[in-house]
């Protein structure tokens, strides 16, 4: 035999040369969950090592990420029912403790990237991403919405704004929105192909935001469809998005490559709560080496052509690494 694939494999440092995908702490995005008050630390049951916490305990949570090369966050409200409405008005109240926290974050830490979250569902009490009427979601009349809601992020010092909404035109509406209001630096990282997923549970469980009624395949896409996600990419890459997303990552990873081979415009995937729960269970149980597993299932995303990755493991890798 001429050819013998073997040899480049032979010993770690000439697979480490012929590696040909890196995968790096600085692709990853930490999800953080923050809620209103103080001392609080409370675990997820349904996403084990990952917590609601109160801005006081996430700083110095924040300060350990960075030791350890975690850079980038992204950062969802957890909001009491008693502050929701059909509007959801408090996204954008002077009183919110989230935009607080993005300020304080961004002034105890200012290295750090700090994304946020735009969409109705957090703050709504109907708990769908865009405005319902008659048992509908009204698509145009959710933009002012998000507008104003993108702005007081913006104002708190966000660095990325993540539309997870998947309404119509919002990326464009957004992008002018930051523009004429002279945020021109802030960037997007549309939720391009958000699938209507399953795996979105503990993520829910997380925030307390499932809809109270219906579903969300009216607006998040059909998880049969591939060719839809192109047309979603090229309208928000249009409409001015400085990331696209894909949205679960695991089971998408087509569409990830998909993405990859069609634009120039950076790619990003959510490895969302579900994907990583079950890596929690079965390592718990003893069918699956936690870190082992979880590197894996980074390093496919990457392989795949994801440029960013936000993930739950995002601290448990970079530990990992370092060690």
């Amino acid at each position: 035999m001429q050819i013998r694939p073997r040899r480049n494999r032979k010993n770690i440092a000439i697979r480490a040369m012929v590696e040909e995908t890196k995968l790096g702490v600085e692709n990853l995005i930490y999800p953080i969950f923050i809620e209103d008050g103080k001392g609080i630390k409370t675990e997820i049951k349904s996403l084990p090592n990952n917590f609601r916490w109160s801005l006081d305990l996430l700083l110095p949570e924040v300060e350990e990420c960075l030791k350890l090369g975690v850079k980038t966050f992204d950062i969802f409200p957890a909001v009491s029912e008693h502050l929701k409405d059909q509007i959801a008005s408090y996204s954008y109240a002077e009183e919110n403790f989230y935009l607080h926290a993005i300020r304080t974050l961004k002034e105890t830490f200012p290295e750090i990237v700090v994304m946020s979250d735009v969409a109705m569902d957090p703050y709504s009490s109907d708990g769908h991403d865009g405005l319902v009427e008659n048992g509908r979601i009204i698509n145009d009349k959710t933009l002012p919405i998000l507008g104003k809601m993108a702005i007081a992020q913006a104002q708190a010092g966000v660095d990325i704004l993540g539309p997870s909404d998947m309404m119509d035109g919002r990326v464009g509406y957004l992008r002018n929105e930051l523009d004429i209001n002279g945020f021109t630096d802030v960037s997007i990282m549309s939720y391009t192909a958000k699938y209507a997923s399953a795996f979105y549970g503990p993520f829910r469980d997380a925030l307390n935001s499932a809809p109270k009624s219906g579903d969300k395949k009216t607006y998040q896409m059909n998880p049969a469809n591939k060719r839809e996600a192109l047309i979603e990419a090229t309208l928000d890459v249009s409409e001015g998005a400085d990331f696209i997303m894909v949205k679960p990552a695991l089971c998408y990873l087509d569409i990830i490559h998909l993405l990859k081979e069609n634009f120039n415009t950076p790619i990003t995937a959510y490895n969302v709560s579900g994907e990583c729960a079950m890596v929690y269970a079965a390592s718990k149980n003893g069918w699956l080496n936690y870190e082992a597993t979880m590197s894996e299932m980074l390093l496919s995303i990457k392989r795949a052509g994801a440029d960013g990755i936000l993930t739950y493991f995002a601290k448990d890798f970079a530990a990992f690494v370092k060690q």
